[in-house]
């Protein structure tokens, strides 16, 4: 089971973008198999709907409602591609490899 008190890469990511994006609300909930992440969107109008991510051990979701087609749009990212977004949110522009030690990662 997962520790619940630890922040892990999703929910750093969460919290980085809320503060770059002016996301004033989000929830955390742990559930049996994931965590989910809801972002809020209450900046400045126009607001934009929840975004809905959901972090499962294999793969994280990221879920949003598009108003114009009605229909929820989904991503799924790998664990790497988490690390990687958590990674490059305080990078410079460029283009980047990460090469982990033995014994670094998850």
């Amino acid at each position: 089971m997962r520790d619940r008190h630890s922040l892990n890469a999703i929910e750093r990511v969460a919290m980085r973008f809320a503060a770059l994006h002016c996301w004033l609300m989000f929830s955390i909930e742990h559930e049996f198999d994931s965590t989910v992440i809801t972002l809020v969107d209450e900046g400045a109008k126009p607001l934009q709907e929840d975004v809905v991510i959901n972090n499962f051990a294999e793969c994280v979701t990221l879920e949003q409602l598009d108003p114009r087609t009605d229909k929820v749009q989904k991503i799924t990212l790998s664990p790497e591609q988490v690390r990687d977004l958590a990674a490059a949110l305080d990078l410079p522009e460029g283009v980047y490899q990460i090469h982990e030690t033995p014994g670094q990662g998850s």
